[in-house]
């Protein structure tokens, strides 16, 4: 029985800390902290619970079900259940999330020095998904690769722009925004939900079980267990920069207050105190954050596909590459404004799945609960959807004046009250005929 020593857990922990890091997780906390001021840290707290605490249940839901969304999304049935994954599986891949971490890292990190032009772009990206694709295709190698060699370059590269926000920083903790005087704690929580990290874990939980089986873990129990541990070490990498980047926000509004995002904020601050090696250090930092996620969507979709359809693993990691690869030249304002709506529909269905999911032991049958609650979910799904696309004249009014509609979570209450009829009916009619996943 194979048993993996101390420092291949911490490379596969760095490594699943690199899936996550992307651009995103980078950008928001900056923002969100200047705008906390001296809530910061109620703010952050919030943050942490949907940004970091989110994620990591669904990797240890994952995991506890053999690390694939085919066996967490088993009680829902076969045929629901593929459609669910596939619709994850696109929009976290080749459709949105996968070209965006491309576009995100050459305008961040690229575009200061060359302009933002369609032929820097289309170089740029081309060099980007043939360095992604070289790493995709050799899955075995992805803990050598990502966890044992980029990462640590990552995190030196973090730890400076972080030790820089905590040892120098650009001013005192400056006021609050309104929006955040009255709760910082519930505004910091939402913040965090909308990084869409729940739906990255759930893809990335089959790239960590296949990390693991590819050193010689066989032993399911194992497998379990590492995939926690590794998630563990990723949530600790990903709080602690979470924390500098909020604190960073909080101290530059002295020289940032009339950023517009975290983007600008970031770029301020590594202006003002590194100068032009600034840019440079951003430029890295954004430049690994976004290969590393790229790489583990592309691998993702290719473990998925691949067992699918009647298509080989490095068959489907060519095609979605190159496809990302012609997404990502259409430009970011046009890329985000398409997968907003279709991240937002489905990241309520995700914490919903979850959490039924980890709570799978106290039903008696578990598609008596998963069915109507999902359900339910999936309304309210493509309600938020039409609303984030535009199209809240196509939405009942009703909706909008459900408990916390205005802050995004009105499928909330109404989720809850089906889950909880549903578990009532689940007990009262008996032993199940369907053994719960």
């Amino acid at each position: 029985m194979t048993r993996l020593k101390s420092l291949d857990l911490l490379a596969l922990g760095f490594m699943t800390f690199a899936l996550f890091l992307g651009a995103g997780n980078i950008i928001f906390p900056p923002s969100a902290g200047m705008a906390a001021g001296e809530h910061v840290w109620s703010a952050a707290f919030g943050f942490l619970i949907t940004g970091v605490g989110l994620p990591l249940l669904t990797v240890v839901a994952l995991a506890r079900v053999g690390g694939g969304m085919n066996e967490l999304t088993a009680p829902l049935g076969r045929r629901a259940g593929i459609l669910l994954a596939v619709a994850v599986y696109l929009a976290i891949g080749p459709l949105f999330a996968t070209p965006r971490t491309a576009v995100v890292s050459f305008e961040m990190g690229v575009a200061p020095f060359t302009g933002n032009e369609p032929l820097p772009l289309f170089i740029y990206t081309a060099a980007y998904f043939c360095a992604v694709l070289f790493l995709a295709l050799n899955p075995g190698k992805l803990v050598d690769s990502i966890g044992k060699f980029i990462t640590p370059v990552l995190l030196a590269a973090l730890l400076v722009l972080g030790g820089a926000a905590l040892l120098a920083p650009a001013g005192e903790i400056g006021q609050s925004a309104e929006a955040y005087q009255a709760n910082p704690f519930v505004k910091g929580f939402l913040e965090g939900y909308l990084t869409m990290d729940t739906l990255g874990a759930l893809v990335f939980g089959i790239v960590i079980a296949t990390a693991i089986r590819d050193r010689g873990v066989g032993e399911g129990r194992l497998v379990t267990r590492y995939s926690v541990i590794a998630g563990v070490i990723a949530a600790t990498g990903l709080s602690l920069v979470y924390l500098a980047l909020f604190y960073l926000g909080a101290t530059s509004q002295g020289i940032a207050g009339d950023a517009q995002n975290g983007v600008q904020v970031l770029t301020t601050y590594v202006q003002h105190t590194f100068g032009t090696y600034g840019s440079l250090l951003l430029a890295v930092v954004i430049t690994l954050a976004c290969l590393t996620t790229a790489v583990g969507l592309l691998s993702a979709c290719g473990e998925y596909f691949s067992t699918l359809l009647p298509v080989s693993y490095k068959t489907v990691v060519l095609v979605f590459g190159l496809f990302s690869l012609v997404v990502s030249n259409q430009g970011l304002t046009q890329l985000i404004s398409v997968s907003v709506p279709v991240l937002v529909g489905l990241y309520p269905l995700a914490i919903v799945l979850v959490g039924l999911s980890l709570l799978s032991g106290c039903w008696r049958s578990a598609p008596r609960v998963f069915v109507p609650t999902m359900a339910v979910t999936l309304v309210f799904g493509l309600v938020d959807a039409c609303n984030a696309a535009g199209f809240k004249n196509l939405v009942p009014d009703l909706f909008a004046h459900l408990p916390l509609a205005e802050q995004g979570l009105g499928w909330l209450v109404p989720v809850l009250l089906t889950l909880a009829v549903a578990a009532v009916v689940d007990r009262l009619r008996g032993q199940p005929t369907v053994q719960a996943a």
